[in-house]
């Protein structure tokens, strides 16, 4: 049995959009840059789903999360990101250590 192709990040983003039946016209308008609230552009937008581009910032991937009404721990997951609430916390070798042996171990269904 073939297992599914994983999400990409911009897999994940096209198809929660158009599950809203919102164009990415409409998406980019609500998705605001961090450093001068301005939206991003369509193109960016069109990029990302297209995993021609990624994410830049924490800032975007929760500004996508709210857009789309979806789990923003799982975007970080597919943007390859660690959420900045994370990475701010100083953890030790040893810690992480840990959490990503956590995270290896076969997840029951």
């Amino acid at each position: 049995m073939t297992r599914p192709e994983p999400a990409t990040f911009g897999s994940y983003i096209a198809d929660a959009r158009k599950k809203l039946q919102i164009s990415q016209k409409e998406l980019a308008s609500r998705i605001l840059r961090e450093e001068d609230d301005a939206p991003i552009s369509p193109q960016y937008l069109n990029d990302i789903e297209r995993d021609r581009r990624n994410p830049t910032s924490d800032h975007l991937i929760l500004q996508f999360a709210k857009a789309l009404k979806i789990d923003a721990d799982y975007l970080h997951y597919l943007a390859g990101k660690l959420p900045d609430e994370i990475r701010q916390k100083n953890l030790s070798e040893d810690a992480v250590r840990a959490a990503f042996t956590a995270f290896r171990r076969p997840q029951t269904k």
